[in-house]
């Protein structure tokens, strides 16, 4: 197996992994949740990386396209692949672990600001350490790439329940974590936040981009 049809199976499957692996942290790790949400995106990350890139997020491959990182046809691919990977992953987890009793309240103003923010924050370090070219070839990206899942979930997590990716949102809302009625918000924020994201890395980053077109 290669090319495009790899790239969105890996996407896929390291994304139902992360997903199945969110609704057991919730339900099983307590206060401890967001570190080994952030631990699993890290060797998934590490796992997957040589294979797709391992975005795991529509908002991440939204960032890599405006970038020039990926293709409109593979963005297209990846996407479909991490949505399904987000279902089928909580659709497993479902099976273990009983959907919640109450999907998470939130207020639409600040979990779409905290949202777009996280967001922004997680797609500028992926461009930066992950496909940079001042970068490359380093062994920290994933540990930086999960670190930011770990801060953003303890720090507002209360706020919006921390999905800062439309995928894994998908896969809460199915196991009934998030309620269906703020979906658009869980899709909307992430991508408007990895979209600025990439934008911000184009303009400080010319050089680099001089680079990729040479």
């Amino acid at each position: 197996m290669t090319g495009t049809v790899r790239n969105a199976v890996a996407e896929a499957l390291a994304t139902l992994l992360f997903v199945f692996s969110i609704v057991a942290a919730i339900n099983n790790a307590g206060d401890f949740a967001p570190l080994a949400i952030g631990f699993t995106l890290m060797v998934l990350i590490y796992a997957t990386g040589h294979l797709s890139g391992a975005h795991l997020n529509p908002a991440v491959s939204l960032g890599a396209l405006i970038r020039g990182a990926l293709s409109a046809g593979d963005f297209v691919a990846y996407v479909i692949a991490q949505l399904v990977g987000g279902v089928l992953g909580a659709l497993i987890a479902g099976l273990i672990f009983p959907a919640a009793e109450a999907a998470k309240e939130i207020e639409v103003g600040p979990s779409f600001l905290v949202e777009a923010l996280f967001t922004f924050i997680l797609v500028y370090v992926v461009l930066n350490v992950a496909t940079s070219k001042d970068s490359e070839g380093n062994s920290f990206y994933g540990l930086a790439i999960g670190s930011v899942v770990v801060v953003g979930a303890f720090a507002v997590g209360p706020i919006s329940g921390g999905g800062f990716n439309p995928a894994v949102a998908l896969g809460l809302a199915v196991h009934g974590d998030f309620a269906w009625s703020n979906i658009w918000l869980y899709f909307v924020a992430p991508l408007v936040g990895g979209a600025l994201a990439a934008f911000a890395f184009r303009a400080l980053n010319a050089h680099d981009l001089a680079k990729a077109a040479a």
